[in-house]
């Protein structure tokens, strides 16, 4: 069943947990890509240090503040983009980044990583502000598939100060692809 705009509307905290095992489809032409989503980090608007929305309201961080189930795409070290999904209510600038997923159909490519699983499912910062409902990028549910989901601290923002510690990135702890397994065996 493919989620509604009203899946998104959630505090990211929540939707961060809330996307492990979801599929997102991806439809470029007549072919169809799949991935089973292992790995997500919340980001809970603009008190959080390491929310780009901290910074305040730019236009690279709009689309954060608007409806909830549109992309958020940017560009991180000058050649990676990430692909985030925007969370909560109109004004309350909270998204998820997508940090790994596992391919499905026998698709054979590396989602172990916010980079590669961008570049893998061809998102690029021209889908920034996508739909998330649509035809093109869109999520379905799979009502068997209820994974176990470990917190543990995010990856890479030393820069946050308190924030670097809260457990804000969601994982499911049996996959393979994750894009690591950094604190994950003192979590469980």
């Amino acid at each position: 069943m493919k989620l509604e705009q009203n899946f998104f509307a959630k505090p990211a905290i929540q939707l961060a947990q809330d996307l492990i095992g979801k599929v997102m489809v991806r439809r470029i032409g007549t072919e169809q890509f799949r991935a089973r989503i292992v790995e997500t980090e919340a980001y809970v608007g603009a008190h959080d240090l390491a929310c780009h929305a901290a910074k305040g309201r730019t236009k690279r961080t709009e689309v954060m503040f608007g409806p909830s189930g549109r992309a958020y795409v940017y560009l991180i070290y000058g050649m990676y983009d990430m692909f985030n999904v925007v969370a909560a209510e109109i004004d309350d600038p909270q998204a998820v980044l997508i940090r790994a997923a596992e391919p499905l159909d026998g698709w054979p490519v590396d989602l172990s990583g916010p980079g590669k699983f961008a570049r893998a499912f061809g998102i690029t910062r021209r889908d920034n502000e996508l739909d998330l409902t649509g035809d093109d990028l869109y999520f379905i549910d799979d009502p068997h598939d209820r994974p176990q989901v470990c917190a543990t601290p995010r990856i890479g923002i030393d820069y946050a100060e308190e924030w670097k510690h809260e457990l804000l990135r969601f994982v499911d702890p049996e996959s393979d692809a994750l894009s690591s397994r950094k604190w994950l065996n003192e979590r469980r």
